[in-house]
């Protein structure tokens, strides 16, 4: 029983061995229709990274011919299987622009958003896949609202939405801690608040988003110029006021109430001055 087990695996080996002395020698010197041929054999094999290194070599000779729309398509769904994400995703969307009347057409396009979903990193990194999965899923929402598709498409663009405005709320609340360091920053977190609220309505960072941009206005009239107290006091108020009328009953109302006596108190005194 033993030879025969050794007996078998000696032949998967010679096996395999042949089948990488074939692949090398197509490689490095077969036509260019050997390497075609080789490129889906090894496709077909899930041998995906052997398989982009045939169709690298090929591409030149095939651009224009029939082939030229299946080798680009296995060329994204083997850089999708091989995780190479943003590559996949720039790969599936060009082919749906290159071959707009493919059958394929509408699966790629769904792979290509789904490519960038997989290639976007956490929410405090570089968006830059972030936004293209979210406008290629928009895309593709628009393009195709009776895919089977549309479901999942829907919920990726959703959880996309979440994460760039986690990231905006977070990248505000950063302008507001450093403003000890630098005043400018009060400015920006303000700005930064405003842009959250209007690009995001609705969003469930609202009462506190409220709250931290009074915080900031309240701030930087402690820390301003007697000439520039009176505006930025009427615009803390302002944003006092917005926060009420949207959270009457705010968990931050106590605090928010003591920087309105404190504005008014400033307010007051520049007056008598």
């Amino acid at each position: 029983m033993q030879k025969i087990k050794n007996l078998a695996y000696l032949v998967a080996m010679l096996l395999v061995l042949s089948s990488c002395g074939e692949y090398q020698k197509v490689l490095n010197k077969g036509s260019v229709e050997e390497q075609y041929k080789m490129a889906v054999k090894m496709y077909e094999a899930q041998k995906y990274s052997k398989a982009l290194r045939l169709f690298e070599k090929i591409t030149p000779s095939y651009r224009g011919k029939p082939q030229m729309e299946r080798i680009q398509y296995m060329v994204s769904q083997s850089n999708f299987n091989e995780k190479n994400y943003s590559l996949a995703g720039y790969y599936f969307d060009r082919f749906t622009g290159n071959y707009p009347k493919s059958s394929k057409r509408e699966e790629a396009a769904f792979l290509s958003a789904l490519s960038y979903y997989k290639a976007a990193p956490s929410f405090s990194l570089d968006p830059t896949d972030t936004e293209k999965a979210l406008a290629s899923f928009q895309k593709f929402i628009d393009r195709y609202p009776d895919s089977d598709k549309l479901g999942e498409a829907n919920k990726y663009y959703a959880e996309l939405r979440a994460k760039l405005e986690k990231k905006a709320f977070e990248i505000a609340k950063t302008y507001y801690r450093t403003a000890d360091y630098d005043t400018r920053n009060y400015r920006a977190a303000i700005v930064a608040f405003d842009n959250l609220l209007s690009d995001y309505l609705g969003t469930k960072y609202k009462e506190e988003a409220l709250y931290y941009r009074l915080k900031a206005a309240h701030d930087f009239v402690m820390k301003s110029t007697q000439r520039r107290k009176a505006e930025r006091i009427k615009a803390a108020i302002k944003a006092y006021d917005k926060l009420k009328r949207s959270f009457p009953e705010s968990k931050f109302m106590k605090h928010s109430n003591e920087m309105l006596a404190a504005l008014n108190k400033e307010q007051e005194q520049l007056v008598k001055s």
